[in-house]
């Protein structure tokens, strides 16, 4: 996803700066990884270059200078043609657990493996209560729990391969008499 698209989509909603913008991007992407300030004003000049955001005003708010933006008629276009793209699901699956599990296998230790699975599901159940009480606790905002609900899906399917996983594991360690 594009931090550009992202910003463009923020700024929709009114004129903003950049630590405004850092802060809303944080607030409603809980589970995302928090913008570094320099990105944020790094792709507001990129945005700018492109037509896309127009500086407004400066405002000086206990400390430096901020330059508000806004989003002008090209960066609504913009917006609304990257809403209308689909996301092409990824040709190649990057996956710690598959990877960690079949180097475990290749050095011949399918025991590794298995203590590895469990280890990893326990994790993983940890961090699916974590995001169960995001979801239930009355204080948490959609946004909050929209990140949860996409959270615990991920976490369910990663679970899911580590049981189908954990079978084909022990089928090996009976196969091979370990």
């Amino acid at each position: 996803m594009s931090t550009g698209h992202v910003l463009l989509g923020l700024l929709s909603r009114g004129q903003r700066h950049g630590y405004e913008l850092k802060r809303e991007h944080d607030e409603r992407f809980p589970a995302a990884r928090p913008l570094a300030f320099g990105q944020v004003y790094t792709t507001l000049e990129r945005l700018h270059r492109q037509g896309l955001v127009e500086p407004v005003a400066v405002h000086r708010v206990d400390g430096p200078d901020r330059t508000v933006y806004e989003v002008t008629d090209t960066g609504r276009t913009e917006i609304h043609a990257w809403l209308r793209n689909i996301e092409t699901p990824a040709p190649h699956v990057s996956n710690p657990l598959s990877t960690k599990v079949t180097i475990a296998l290749l050095v011949g230790d399918a025991a590794a493996a298995a203590d590895y699975l469990r280890r990893q599901r326990r994790a993983h159940l940890e961090r699916m209560r974590y995001y169960t009480r995001v979801k239930t606790d009355g204080g948490s905002s959609l946004h909050e729990v929209l990140a949860a609900d996409y959270a615990l899906s991920h976490l369910d399917a990663d679970l899911s391969w580590m049981e189908t996983a954990s079978q084909r594991v022990h089928a090996l360690e009976k196969e091979i008499g370990t």
